[in-house]
């Protein structure tokens, strides 16, 4: 078996989604290709080959991919996963907008959100938001799935020593132009991948709010910040901040979150986390079911409190 893992990068770092996403191939057995599709991204192909478990680095370098479009990749990705049993990517906003094309241009379903592997063509996936497990069987001639990172540990980003080859490119598909892009700059962790994370929910009443109770707790903790879909929704903060099950996924060691009544769909994107600390005046919140600590209290005084202990 050979299997193909999509790298997920910005043309000049790689992704450490990358990393799951390659201990998840290593479970299933055979050898393991890393695709970096971008443009001028040696950097990224030369830190995929340091990878350990990655037995070849496929680079597809040209100025077509420079804002990777996902209808471009997936034309690439169709014709290079012709010479393998498996292709994977990160269950990410990128690989979960990349892979369904590529599996429709094969002519093959895909998986989505892999948890783990049970054999070469047998995986779990949770299904009803997190609530069930489902055992998933392929029997298509490529398996196409996407990897939820936070189920596996990451391989070493070093150690390997992966040759790079130039692979044929597939040209603009046509079909889609780049316009622009905002990028939101923060020095603060990244959300899928942070060892802390602090998010608020619709109890903190405004965006203002959010940012003078919220922020000072991150700072202290050197946390990423997060917020639930009512708050988001509502306008207190971005959505690329949202977490649950249609917003990112995490699984840090310490989840805050302070004024989050825990609607499944939440608790579908932060369950696993190693320790949940709610803090909710509503004793009867769904989420403190889940939390390992929990404290009934009014968040405006309870958590400027908290920070002031730290």
């Amino acid at each position: 078996m050979a299997i193909l893992v999509i790298a997920e990068h910005d043309n000049k770092a790689l992704n450490a989604a990358t990393l799951n996403v390659v201990a998840a191939a290593q479970k299933i057995g055979g050898e393991v290709a890393v695709l970096v599709v971008g443009s001028g991204a040696q950097a990224v192909a030369d830190q995929a080959a340091q990878v350990a478990g990655a037995s070849k680095v496929l680079l597809a370098d040209d100025a077509v991919y420079a804002n990777q479009l996902a209808e471009n990749v997936a034309k690439l990705v169709a014709q290079v996963a012709q010479g393998y049993s498996h292709v994977l990517a990160a269950s990410t906003t990128s690989g979960k907008n990349v892979l369904p094309r590529a599996a429709a241009l094969l002519d093959v379903s895909m998986i989505t959100d892999i948890i783990a592997v049970e054999s070469a063509n047998t995986f779990k996936r949770p299904i009803y938001a997190g609530n069930a497990i489902a055992t998933v069987e392929s029997s298509e001639s490529i398996v196409v799935g996407t990897v939820r990172g936070t189920a596996f540990d990451p391989v070493a980003a070093t150690g390997g020593s992966a040759a790079v080859e130039a692979v044929a490119t597939t040209g603009d598909a046509g079909v889609s132009t780049f316009i622009n892009e905002e990028i939101v700059k923060s020095e603060r962790p990244e959300l899928a991948a942070a060892r802390i994370v602090v998010s608020g929910g619709r109890g903190v009443g405004s965006g203002e709010n959010y940012h003078t109770i919220l922020d000072p707790l991150a700072d202290k903790l050197g946390a990423a910040q997060g917020a639930s879909r009512a708050a988001v929704d509502a306008g207190f903060v971005p959505n690329d901040m949202q977490v649950g099950q249609t917003g990112k996924i995490v699984a840090p060691d310490l989840y805050i979150a302070v004024g989050i009544s825990g609607a499944i769909q939440h608790l579908a994107g932060m369950k696993d986390s190693k320790v949940i600390v709610a803090i909710n005046k509503d004793e009867e919140a769904p989420i403190n079911a889940v939390a390992d600590y929990w404290l009934v209290g009014d968040l405006n005084t309870v958590v400027p409190e908290l920070v002031s202990k730290i």
